[in-house]
This record gives C-alpha cells, structure tokens and sequence, in this order.
C-alpha cells in the first residue's frame, strides 16, 4: 500500500524503489498496476506542489554566464584516475589529492596506473622507512590506503559486471514441459 500510495501522490517510482530497498524498478512496480498515465499525473502534481513551497527564484532560467559555469563544473570533474564526484560549486578540498579522495570514482581503463602508483608508494616506503623519515612514511601510507581502495573499487565494479541476472523462472522452464489439451477429450 505504501508503494501505491507514495505513487499516486507523485513519488517518482525510482525514489519509491529506493526507500522500500528493491533492486529492480520492476519489483516496485509490481505491487500494483500503475498506469504511465497516473505516474506521470502524480508526478507534475507533486512537482506543482512543491514549486508552491518553494521561492520563484529558484525555477528561473540561468543566464548564459551560469549556464556556462555549471558546465564548466562538469568539464573539471574529469582527472587522470577518473572521475571526481564532487558536487557542483564546490571546489576539491582534499587539494587534488585524487589517489586519497573518496570522492574519486576510478576509471578502469586506469587500472594499471593505479598498481603502477601503488607499487611506487611501496618502494617510496620502503625508502623513507630505511632513511627514518617517518613523517613522509605516515603520508605514503595514507596514499597507498587511497591506492588500495581505489584498486578494490575496481576489483568490485569488475565482480559487478561480470554478474548475470538468470531471471525469474517462469512454471514452463521449471516444469519443463507444457500442457496440451486434447478437445476431443473435453468431459462437460
């Protein structure tokens, strides 16, 4: 009911699947015969109530300056590694240190950099340790923490895609068979 009810109020589903915790938007939509009609009417019912709510401001049209910052934004997001996930104006406040950043999403076509990375952060270690500089030994070690962590993203985004959805058997694969009536048959 609450599915039903959050939608028809003008819930998007996404959000819906969200909160109940379904993996499949399907799932969410199962709990009842939601027409693309009534979602897209309860939605723009929900959107008209809470623009209500909201300052006028808000909903106008960026000038072109401020189309071409948020932009911008989005263009300085790309870094070596990949990604940074910060959000829009907001400048990086771990002062480009990408490797350490849990905000960076990696690129898998970066792996071998990051192990390349990682392996030199454990030589530099190595060194700084032998030459007692351990100050420099506690910042490496948190880059290589970064490099590590980076490196399992990746190892779990390849576990994830490597994944199969086998579905949901219908009674026919798991019977194996299907039923044939014969109408000669037929006892009324």
């Amino acid at each position: 009911m609450f599915i039903t009810d959050a939608i028809m109020n003008g819930m998007p589903p996404h959000i819906a699947q969200l909160v109940v915790g379904h993996r499949d938007i399907n799932t969410t939509m199962g709990y009842k015969a939601v027409y693309p009609e009534e979602v897209i009417n309860g939605h723009r019912a929900f959107i008209t109530r809470r623009r209500g709510t909201r300052p006028s401001e808000e909903y106008r049209t960026p000038t072109d300056q401020e189309w071409e910052e948020f932009l911008g934004h989005f263009e300085r997001r790309h870094v070596a590694l990949g990604d940074c996930g910060r959000a829009y104006g907001t400048g990086c406040v771990h002062e480009d240190s990408c490797l350490r950043c849990s905000l960076l999403r990696p690129d898998p076509g970066q792996r071998q950099r990051i192990v390349d990375i990682r392996n030199n952060l454990l030589a530099r270690i190595a060194e700084a340790e032998r030459e007692n500089w351990l100050g420099e030994v506690e910042g490496l070690k948190v880059s290589l923490a970064g490099a590590e962590q980076k490196l399992a993203q990746l190892d779990q985004l390849a576990r994830l895609a490597a994944t199969v959805n086998l579905g949901t058997p219908t009674f026919r694969d798991v019977a194996g068979r299907t039923i044939s009536v014969d109408p000669n048959k037929i006892i009324n």
